[in-house]
């Protein structure tokens, strides 16, 4: 049996959702009546648009200056390494010998004849006692043989020896004579060995290396110490064949090391052939004893070569986008122009503007990162 379907029930279910869209209904034809009668929403211009009533609305405030002129120092930068003026190699004279005592360490600063280390010399001392041994018995003989030959002298006219026997005596004195020769030349050799125990400074300067060891036995010219002459560091800058040309003898230099460090110089030299694998001139520019840099570091450095008037606007000002560099002019309508310029030299917070811009300029300083081409600003007091 088929179950009939009550139309008075599906009414009532329905009823609800009747109301609902009539709701809908009423609140839409409420807001469309409301918007054509009222008053109408401004909407905000930009850039250029203009607002209900006409004015143009600035889309940033700026500050703004001119293009000053200002003396600034022509430099040409160079890099090159830290390194000592002239290095000596202070090693042993003598052979065979124990390293009994070293007295310096690297960073030492020594002066010239100060001993630096101690060989064991007591074979040398052995060897110069034997030698001054020596020595007397040599004089004794060329003064016994000296005497002799005296008397023969003293004699030869009266006939008592013959002419052989007076030549023979001045043969001996002259042969002793050479021998005490020998012997004091054998004891100097002994002294200077003795001396040579000592292995002193050639010169005032700072130790930089000491391969010597207390106890090893050193053969001789081996290398004990290397020293920094006079503790002076030079600076050897690589710059091509068309800059050197632009640097002279005695230019100042200004360097900067690695880590922040400043040191003024003054060129000594300039090697007089390039180097054939950079095709770089080297130029020699001493520093300042006592100076902080080390040598064997490497350093950015900049030669004074005068200054020259140069157009400069403040370093905010300058704009980069796509790789170039930007000022905003500001006209007398207010409105941005961006404007691409050559920067050139940096000095503080100025920039030189190589090219670009004119002295009477009113450029875009605070704020001018945020502009764009055609803005309209407003330029503050």
């Amino acid at each position: 049996m088929k179950r009939e379907m009550n139309p008075i029930r599906m009414a009532g279910k329905a009823w609800p959702w009747l109301v609902a869209v009539l709701v809908v209904l009423a609140l839409t034809v409420w807001f469309t009546v409301g918007r054509q009668t009222g008053e109408e929403v401004p909407v905000a211009a930009s850039g250029d648009a203009a607002n209900g009533a006409g004015e143009l609305r600035p889309a940033l405030t700026v500050s703004v200056a001119k293009p000053e002129p200002r003396e600034l120092e022509v430099t040409l930068e160079a890099n090159g390494s830290i390194a000592a003026w002239q290095e000596a190699s202070v090693g042993a004279e003598l052979s065979g010998l124990r390293l009994q005592a070293v007295n310096v360490n690297v960073g030492d600063t020594v002066r010239k004849g100060q001993v630096l280390a101690v060989l064991a010399g007591e074979t040398t001392q052995a060897e110069s006692l034997q030698a001054k041994a020596a020595l007397a018995q040599a004089e004794a003989a060329y003064e016994n043989a000296k005497s002799d030959a005296d008397r023969a002298r003293a004699i030869q006219d009266s006939g008592a020896l013959s002419q052989s026997q007076i030549a023979q005596y001045m043969t001996q004195e002259r042969v002793a004579q050479a021998q005490l020769e020998a012997a004091r030349a054998a004891y100097a050799a002994t002294q200077v060995r003795l001396a040579s125990t000592e292995v002193k400074s050639p010169d005032d300067g700072i130790i930089s290396a000491r391969p010597a060891t207390v106890g090893a036995v050193v053969g001789a010219g081996q290398e004990l110490f290397r020293l920094v002459r006079q503790g002076r560091l030079e600076w050897r800058a690589e710059v091509t064949a068309t800059e050197v040309e632009r640097i002279d003898v005695g230019a100042k230099a200004r360097l900067t090391s690695a880590s922040g460090q400043q040191v003024e110089g003054s060129v000594r030299a300039i090697a007089p052939t390039a180097d054939p694998l950079t095709r770089n001139v080297l130029v020699y520019v001493d520093l300042p004893r006592g100076t902080p840099l080390k040598a064997g570091s490497y350093a950015r450095g900049l030669f004074s070569q005068g200054q020259t008037t140069a157009l400069t606007v403040p370093a905010q000002a300058v704009v980069v986008r796509d790789g170039h560099s930007y000022v905003f002019v500001i006209g007398p309508d207010d409105k941005a122009e961006a404007r691409r310029i050559t920067t050139g030299r940096r000095v503080g917070d100025r920039v030189e503007a190589v090219d670009g811009l004119e002295p009477g300029d009113r450029v875009a300083v605070q704020g001018a990162g945020f502009l764009n081409e055609g803005d309209l600003v407003k330029v503050a007091d």
